[in-house]
């Protein structure tokens, strides 16, 4: 009889490097998330990938490669185009009697095996390496994608570009599918998704035009295109969107989807006129950016048990707040994913619909034809919903369909745009909806911002802090006795800024009977502020703090976000 294979996690609790009651938790999140153990692991931070990679290693019975060992370049990679090897994530090791070894990072992943044969015509061996430190020895060893952007630009002829723009559209089409500044582009689109950022910015500029990423929530210069050739960049950028390349005296916007690597990504795309020509925007839509799970959003543990008890309410109205790029949508979308079973139905109002999820009815405003926020709303509760979710409840109109379908027994959730979370109490009544009807609907307002989480592979102990942040956000010496304060140190992981993701810092308001009656009686923010704090809430300063003394990110950080975006400091 064969002998059983080791599972996965059997293997880490026989080493020591996981307990029992923790396997258990990560298969539960395993389960519900639909990830593999490996995956749910290394999310979890119950494993190093390191040691996931080295228990696959020996449940499979292959060869575990450390790269960190100064393995070389070997001659093996000839065999290889470089094209492959950057977009499926592997590495040739030596080749003998056509027989290839290679290091890949997932054993099971049977459809790269099997291309790797037909595409090399040799059977294929395999060892194991962490995926992240293969993506690094591709961008240490080999010729990556940055240098393929900087050979791109000087590839292009100058003068033909200058003649092509001065043909105008037709040039604009007619370029061949080889041509230089279709390479570029494609390029810039597929650098700036390898490097995790959200957006891509392209802006002309008197004597150049400057491209740009936002990589967690920063703007990162990546390079300078000469000014000749603007014209056909835009012009392929309008193309592929499907935006109107004779129009350029007004705004639009269009959407391309492009297949990188093994994921078909969706990109937003906003053109604007500028006084130098079109400044054209991507905004990169990536799924699993909005599948990160309630636990991945960055909750303390009181605060991952209130909003656990908000989202599971029968009705109400759930207030996220906070300006552009906050992670508001990424939160809702969390909480929706959470509460999105068979026996639930959920509708959503949404300007524009930018990720769509299985079991959820999405429906795309469009101003253009009449169908706004507030007639969705009026439709969706003739659909008998159990939970409504509202883009963002933008005029009167919106607030009191909302209200109305709170208080008829729905659970909303919604945005509005609000630097804390006791604001979004006085805005609703601005707006003109009556204090009674916002008291009596609203169950809980968040405000929250995104901030960057120190990168786990060059974190280290911060000898040095700076005094002046810690003054600033009020960290004292006695706060900081038997504690270390943690920076990242910088690394090619990391691209040299210490940092890589991000979390979110949270200030959970949960509407009480003193809270209620203020609302009522339109107190003024501060007073609801104190009543609020009174009641157990947690600034978001105060937040960014504890996420500071638990090591997940830095003083200069919580800063930079918590000051810059006005948090309010407590009165005296």
């Amino acid at each position: 009889m064969a002998q059983r294979r080791k599972r996965l996690g059997e293997i880490l609790v026989s080493w020591n490097l996981l307990s029992p009651n923790a396997l258990a938790d990560a298969l539960a999140y395993a389960t519900e998330h639909k990830k593999r153990i490996g995956e749910a692991l290394i999310e979890l931070e119950l494993v190093k990938e390191d040691d996931v990679t080295k228990a696959l290693a020996t449940q499979f019975d292959l060869e575990y490669v450390d790269l960190d060992k100064n393995v070389g370049v070997t001659a093996a990679l000839e065999r290889v185009p470089p094209k492959l090897i950057g977009t499926y994530k592997f590495l040739p090791l030596s080749v003998e009697n056509d027989r290839m070894k290679v290091i890949v990072s997932d054993p099971l992943d049977l459809e790269l095996l099997d291309l790797l044969r037909f595409r090399l015509g040799m059977e294929i061996e395999c060892a194991l390496a962490p995926l992240s430190k293969i993506e690094r020895y591709i961008n240490t060893f080999l010729t990556d994608v940055r240098s393929s952007v900087d050979d791109a630009i000087e590839e292009i002829d100058r003068d033909a570009l200058a003649k092509r723009e001065a043909e105008g559209k037709k040039a604009a089409v007619d370029v061949d599918a080889d041509a230089p500044v279709i390479k570029l582009v494609n390029l810039i689109i597929d650098e700036a998704v390898r490097g995790r950022a959200s957006d891509i910015h392209v802006e002309p500029m008197a004597d150049r035009v400057r491209v740009r990423y936002r990589i967690d929530g920063v703007c990162i210069v990546r390079d300078n295109i000469p000014k000749s050739m603007q014209a056909a960049v835009t012009a392929r950028l309008k193309i592929i969107s499907g935006i109107d390349i004779s129009e350029k005296r007004l705004p639009q916007d269009g959407r391309i989807k492009k297949k990188i690597g093994t994921q078909l990504i969706d990109f937003r795309v906003s053109s604007l006129p500028a006084y130098h020509g079109e400044s054209i925007v991507l905004r990169i839509l990536r799924p699993d950016s909005v599948r990160v799970g309630i636990t991945g959003l960055g909750f303390e543990q009181d605060s991952y048990e209130k909003f656990q008890n908000i989202i599971n309410a029968p009705n109400g109205i759930f207030l996220v707040t906070g300006p552009t790029g906050s992670g508001k949508t990424t939160t809702l979308y969390a909480a929706l994913q959470e509460l999105n079973r068979p026996d639930r139905k959920i509708i959503t109002a949404e300007d524009p619909v930018e990720y769509n999820f299985t079991g959820m009815n999405q429906c795309q405003v469009k101003e253009e034809i009449g169908l706004t926020f507030g007639r969705i709303l009026r439709a969706m509760l003739r659909q008998a919903p159990n939970i409504i979710l509202v883009g963002e409840i933008r005029d009167r109109e919106v607030g009191e369909v909302a209200v109305q379908a709170a208080l008829t027994g729905h659970l909303v959730f919604s945005t509005l745009h609000t630097n804390d979370a006791p604001s979004a109490i006085a805005r609703l009544i601005d707006m003109g909806i009556k204090p009674f009807l916002v008291a009596s609907s609203i169950q809980a307002i968040m405000a929250q911002r995104l901030i960057r989480v120190i990168c786990k592979e060059c974190k280290e102990i911060d000898p040095a802090p700076d005094r002046f942040v810690l003054k600033v956000l009020d960290i004292k010496d006695e706060d900081l006795e038997g504690r270390h304060l943690y920076r990242g140190r910088g690394c090619p992981r990391c691209g040299n800024v210490g940092y890589r993701g991000r979390q979110g810092i949270f200030e959970l308001l949960e509407m009480n009977n003193e809270l209620r009656d203020l609302a009522f009686n339109r107190a003024p923010t501060t007073q609801l502020r104190k009543a609020a704090r009174a009641a157990g809430m947690r600034n978001l300063l105060e937040d960014g703090k504890l996420k500071i003394m638990r090591g997940v990110t830095t003083p200069v950080e919580i800063a930079r976000i918590a000051q810059a975006e006005g948090v309010v400091r407590d009165e005296e």
